[in-house]
């Protein structure tokens, strides 16, 4: 299977030859960290078959947020962390997008302006929740940002998972939101829209957005999703630690153009279904880094009484719920490194949890363990 990683090793020289010098450096590091991703360059581990006595190389990842070799594992201890969180309530998706003038702004301020996209969103929806006409309280908000559609344009947006209801402002009571209805989407998107400007007029920037902008309506986007904490929880993996491109879409990458393949969705006049899109390497280079994010940058953010400041109104709801508090997490237990060969005592070596991959037994143990090699002092991605 071609993986990102191979377009990187093809054509990534050339795009670094090209745009280096105003590439910014997490564009720089997110390259070579997917090229290096559970390669021999990070180092690893070695363990042996006790079936068949093959040896099994492990190599680390490079838990770089726009890997999407790092994706799946993310994903899965991030939901398994949230598990415990979830409330036996209705849920509301909401979306929050920008004017294309505003995102143009956004592509060379990210830091700046995504920012003032996560904190607009969640005011407005907190002022308007907080009319007795809606929920009459506070509510929870977990918000991701999204820059990209399904052919990796620039598309910056939030994604909020929101309980239906709210905790009252005297913590006393659990205001339960209509199930089909939070808050009127149109006076949320003038608010929305009008709290961006305000936060944005503070800023430098705010004279390189074209004034029509504050007088065109804004889009939010507002629906009840799956009801239960199991379908919550499916409904929040498909929009938390996704990268803008995955392993499997791509198909082909030969004679300077790369052809990967995404999800039409059904339109008027348009079937829904998979396409194929087939661009030169250098803008499908340009394209996939526009989505990797500013170092250190937070794409995932908790708002209300999900704040991590705001810990005894969440025990206020779960109390008023009747939903007990999740249990403190164990600690992790240290594997053991031992040796191939048992003690002395003859008792047999722990047991990884890894299958082999030339016989399929999970036998294994671990043997020995690879160290990260010096790097060199060069920009080249290619071997």
């Amino acid at each position: 299977m071609l993986e990102l990683a191979d377009v990187l090793r093809l054509y990534g020289d050339d795009y670094l030859a090209r745009f280096a010098a105003r590439m910014p450096p997490s564009h720089r590091k997110a390259m070579a960290d997917l090229v290096a991703c559970r390669t021999g360059a990070l180092g690893g581990h070695v363990y042996r078959c006790t079936d068949c006595g093959h040896d099994v190389y492990e190599y680390h990842s490079c838990r770089n947020s726009a890997c999407p070799k790092c994706n799946g594992r993310r994903r899965e201890e991030w939901l398994e962390d949230r598990r415990a969180e979830m409330l036996p309530v209705p849920y509301f998706h909401m979306v929050f997008t920008v004017p294309r003038e505003v995102a143009d702004v956004a592509r060379s301020h990210q830091r700046l302006v995504y920012g003032i996209l996560f904190q607009a969103g969640a005011e407005a929806l907190q002022t308007l929740a907080a009319d007795p006409r809606y929920v009459g309280g506070r509510v929870g908000i977990l918000a991701v940002l999204h820059t990209w559609t399904r052919t990796l344009t620039f598309h910056p947006h939030v994604h909020c998972l929101v309980p239906g209801g709210g905790l009252a402002a005297d913590d006393s009571a659990w205001r339960p939101a209509r199930p089909s209805f939070l808050v009127p989407v149109k006076a949320l998107s003038k608010l929305f829209r009008g709290r961006f400007q305000d936060l944005l007029r503070r800023t430098d920037v705010y004279d390189r957005v074209p004034a029509i902008v504050w007088k065109r309506p804004w889009v939010v986007y507002s629906k009840p999703t799956i009801h239960g904490s199991d379908g919550v929880l499916d409904y929040l993996g498909r929009y938390v630690c996704r990268v803008a491109l995955g392993q499997r879409p791509i198909v082909s990458a030969s004679d300077g153009r790369v052809c990967f393949t995404y999800l039409q969705r059904a339109a008027p006049g348009r079937s829904a279904g998979r396409r194929q899109m087939t661009l030169p390497a250098q803008e499908f280079l340009r394209r996939f880094l526009q989505h990797v994010l500013p170092e250190s940058f937070i794409k995932v953010r908790y708002y209300g009484f999900w704040a991590p400041a705001c810990k005894r109104r969440m025990r206020a709801v779960r109390d008023l719920l009747g939903v007990d508090d999740p249990p403190a997490a164990p600690l992790p237990e240290p594997s053991p490194k031992v040796p191939a060969e048992p003690a002395d005592d003859h008792s047999p070596p722990p047991v990884d949890t890894r299958r082999c991959r030339h016989c399929g037994g999970n036998h294994l143990v671990w043997t020995a363990e690879l160290p990260r090699p010096r790097p060199l002092r060069t920009r080249c991605l290619s071997p």
